[in-house]
């Protein structure tokens, strides 16, 4: 039991201590509670409220601090010590903005309002938080700060209003169901995991469900969450969304007409929007559109899930047909040279692997090899069939495809793919846990290590609990997993993030492959603009003012993966 006398001291030192221990040779991470970082915006009326006079909002230009004082100066701050001698505070001058417009004191942190958001300072280690957007102000110009009376969280004025930013004690297992129940009012479309547009920016009453290029991927990582969280609480809803979202993955199969050939997404006509991108076909009842040219990315999307769910929840009905699903899908494969073959008889832009073609993209020649490996490895594993087994042979003894995957990460710098990342992972998972010969296993380790190493700055949860899982090594960078899921905001809006007229980053003297600015480091998630896996986690600046919700899943499914293997206790 924490006592929250003591905890209210600590605010805002946002994260409890994180316990590990070594459990069967992989270490765990204890999902103890933690410091939820949560905002809500009120006027004048309901600030006055809901506070009743309890709450006094300061507007310092000094404070005193530390035997001395603190003073708002032209160009940040400056400590008077005891002796009257000026020193720049902090020592280092590293604030993330300088222009500053309000002074408090909470514990032993400082609340620092200035003309582009708050800064939460901790002098003990001269770390900060900058809290500035829609995310977590009203407006950027801070002109008050108020402390509530339990320490649990900070009122901040703006011209426009009042944000309230509350720091909850929670664990992930709790911030989970608010994930869940965020999918299931808001990114549910015919049992796809659906992107949700806002009409009203920042408004989630005016949400309207809408196809993306990846449904099919979006919602396999979604269902594997909810078959990970099944197998861990055996909770019925878990068991049931996993399954409702499976029927609606066979569907894309189904709806395309092409045995074995998944289609990106489907709509209702007459219901759905109809997206201006995209190749899209009728359904001969007239009744539903589909969207082809389906990308490499939903192929491992599917080749993910399908395994997934057949060992976690999958019923003796539920395993046939994924055994024939797995069957159409690879047989399209082998039978059109490694190829997807569309509607028009021609391959699709990204689906292709075989050795004939494969060194038409040398960048992704890794990448290929490793995809059509792990697949050929799925379907062997579902099905059974002897032939497929055969033609990966075929691809490691007469093509290398083993020793291919080694080179899965070879990027000019400057240009690296990150969603090129998560279609990785996201194939070593099943290649890791179905292999068994030492000799493929000992190579897919090294590819595996390797891009693990070059992933790790990221922080990003779901890379180190694949590689926990496919190396079964003790050390997979556990607490900085945890931090990240614990950064993650729980608004998972598409609020406008700016962070490159910071003072306190490095900017990367490359763009990235898209030509936006990017950081040397990776910022604290829930200062970075919103985005899944497959997202820059080292750009500055993003999001759309508002216009859209994510689903959230891209938390899901590493926590969830992570209680499943008992990464996370």
């Amino acid at each position: 039991m924490i006592n929250r006398s003591k905890l209210s001291r600590l605010v805002p030192a946002f994260f409890l201590l994180i316990v590990t221990a070594n459990v069967g040779g992989l270490s765990q991470v204890q999902d103890s509670p933690y410091l939820q970082t949560i905002r809500t915006f009120h006027d004048s009326d309901g600030f006055n409220r809901l506070t009743n006079g309890r709450i006094r909002i300061d507007r310092a230009k000094t404070l005193p601090f530390k035997n001395g004082e603190l003073s708002i100066s032209g160009s940040g701050l400056i400590w008077k010590g005891p002796d009257g001698r000026l020193n720049v505070f902090p020592a280092n001058g590293k604030l993330p903005h300088n222009d500053i417009t309000v002074l408090a004191q909470a514990g032993d942190s400082l609340m620092i309002g200035t003309s582009r958001g708050l800064i939460i300072h901790k002098p003990t280690d001269s770390s900060n938080r900058y809290l500035a957007g829609n995310r977590w102000l009203p407006d950027d110009r801070v002109t008050g700060i108020g402390i509530d009376r339990d320490g649990q969280g900070v009122w901040v004025e703006t011209a426009k209003g009042f944000s309230h930013i509350e720091f909850r004690q929670m664990t992930l297992e709790q911030k989970s169901k608010a994930f869940v129940e965020r999918i299931r009012a808001r990114h549910v479309r015919h049992g796809l995991t659906s992107d949700s547009q806002l009409r009203v920016p920042g408004d989630l009453a005016s949400n309207q469900m809408v196809s993306s290029d990846n449904d099919g991927l979006w919602t396999a990582m979604y269902v594997a969450a909810e078959c990970f969280r099944y197998r861990v609480t055996g909770e019925k809803d878990a068991l049931d969304n996993a399954r409702q979202g499976f029927e609606a993955i066979l569907r894309l199969e189904a709806i395309s007409g092409i045995p074995g050939f998944h289609a990106r997404s489907f709509i209702k006509i007459g219901e759905d929007l109809q997206p201006k991108d995209g190749e899209w076909h009728t359904t001969p009842d007239g009744q539903w559109r589909w969207k082809a040219d389906t990308s490499s990315d939903e192929i491992v999307g599917h080749y993910f899930i399908y395994p997934i769910y057949y060992d976690l929840v999958a019923t003796s009905e539920e395993k046939a047909k994924i055994r024939s699903v797995i069957t159409r899908m690879t047989d399209h494969i082998l039978n059109n040279n490694y190829q997807l073959i569309d509607v028009d008889g021609k391959r699709t832009r990204w689906g292709w692997w075989g050795p004939d073609a494969i060194w038409e993209d040398p960048d992704e020649t890794g990448l290929r090899a490793l995809h059509i490996l792990s697949h050929l490895r799925v379907a062997h594993y579902i099905t059974g069939e002897s032939r497929y087994h055969q033609a990966y042979q075929d691809l490691i003894n007469s093509h290398k495809y083993h020793l291919l995957t080694r080179n899965q990460k070879i990027m000019v710098p400057g240009h690296i793919n990150h969603s090129d990342d998560e279609l990785a992972f996201l194939s070593y998972y099943p290649l890791m846990l179905y292999e068994n010969d030492p000799k493929l296993r000992e190579t897919y380790l090294a590819s595996l290590e390797r891009s693990w190493e070059i992933e790790r700055p990221e922080r990003s949860p779901l890379w180190n609990f694949i590689y926990a899982v496919g190396s079964g090594k003790p050390e997979f960078d556990a607490a900085q997993s945890i931090r990240t899921l614990r950064e993650i905001p729980m608004d998972q809006v598409e609020w406008r993030v700016t962070n490159s007229h910071r003072l306190d980053v490095t900017i990367d003297p490359m763009s990235d492959r898209f030509g936006r600015l990017q950081s040397l480091i990776v910022l604290p998630y829930d200062e970075l603009p919103m985005s899944k896996w497959n997202g820059n986690p080292y750009r500055l600046d993003g999001g759309n003012d508002g216009r859209s919700e994510d689903d959230g899943a891209y938390f899901l499914l590493p926590y969830w993966m992570g209680r499943y293997h008992k990464l996370i206790r």
